[in-house]
């Protein structure tokens, strides 16, 4: 416990030094941080997702105030709101890189010290994580989706014991089941795609090539961009709901496929900007391509493998999850 202490304490000071270093020094903490950190953060939801939750510092700082002004659980009636909002925030916030936050420190700086204070606040409110880990993060549906088949899983040491601050859906709880979860309040087949992860999960691979097929450029391109990012997210949405009905996958294969393609897209397109920002050659370019899309297949491979035997798929009339 106290080596995660230490870790979770220099994430919060490199976290620090990053805000100084988008005011000082623009460009190369801009490139450091979307070219270099950034990038390893679906390998680390694929591997270990429990690692990235236990030293995230916008998690550290929820915890931080907990119980301040009361330890009150997440209402039930809460969680799709608030899990619609942590989506809409990364619809919103991603694109936007392309017209602000890709070349540009200060407004960045600006909103991951709103998050933080946001963080900060709910966390006084809300018992543990209720508040804004397992409810408004616009990073949670990724993790969620990624995070379904870990191949390294530890103790969470967040939470010395478990006091159900979330009613349903916890990933530190169930990796597997968290994100099925939430989309297990629609009946029928194909229905899961209606709910709002549903919507999220199975646009995400378009929204991702999207992203990666369009330019920086300045503000007055972000009405361009989003719709570009937007059709690509809806084409996608659409071929998935098509797939899903024709050939009646259930919505454990398809949220685990649809995160197998996701991090083989994201990889495929981040790719050649890490190589660039390390200063690599040609060579490593494809290789390290091709070490990190084998990672995302191989995790597909393994989660594919593992939800024959262990998981109780709901009935084209049930979409229930095992408890």
């Amino acid at each position: 416990m106290v080596l995660w202490r230490a870790v979770q304490v220099v994430n919060l000071l490199v976290t620090v030094a990053l805000l100084a270093g988008l005011f000082f020094y623009e460009g190369p903490t801009l490139a450091v941080l979307w070219n270099v950190l950034i990038p390893l953060l679906p390998a680390t939801f694929l591997i270990a997702p429990a690692l990235w939750r236990g030293i995230c510092p916008l998690a550290t700082l929820n915890l931080l105030t907990n119980g301040l002004r009361g330890r009150r659980p997440l209402p039930v009636h809460w969680l799709r709101p608030a899990g619609t909002l942590g989506i809409a925030l990364l619809f919103v916030l991603v694109p936007a890189r392309r017209f602000l936050f890709n070349e540009h420190g200060f407004p960045l700086a600006l909103i991951i010290v709103a998050v933080a204070l946001a963080a900060l606040g709910l966390g006084a409110f809300f018992d543990l994580k209720a508040g804004f880990c397992n409810a408004f993060c616009p990073v949670l549906p990724v993790e969620k989706l990624y995070g379904q088949h870990p191949f390294v899983s530890f103790r969470n040491p967040r939470c010395a014991t478990c006091t159900l601050c979330t009613p349903k859906g916890c990933l530190d709880l169930s990796p597997r089941k968290s994100a099925l979860q939430a989309t297990t309040t629609a009946e029928g087949p194909g229905r899961w795609l209606r709910t709002p992860y549903g919507v999220f999960a199975a646009a995400f691979p378009g929204f991702i090539a999207g992203y990666f097929t369009t330019t920086d450029g300045p503000l007055a391109t972000a009405p361009g961009i989003y719709l570009h990012i937007g059709l690509w997210a809806l084409g996608s949405y659409l071929l998935v709901t098509g797939l899903v009905r024709v050939v009646r996958i259930r919505a454990a294969v398809a949220l685990t496929l649809l995160a197998g393609i996701s991090v083989g897209l994201y990889y495929f397109f981040a790719t050649p900007s890490v190589i660039s920002t390390l200063g690599l050659s040609e060579p490593a370019l494809w290789i390290v391509r091709t070490a990190l899309i084998g990672l995302a297949l191989a995790w597909l491979v393994r989660g594919l493998r593992r939800l024959q035997p262990s998981i109780r798929f709901p009935s084209n009339s049930d979409s229930s999850v095992p408890a």
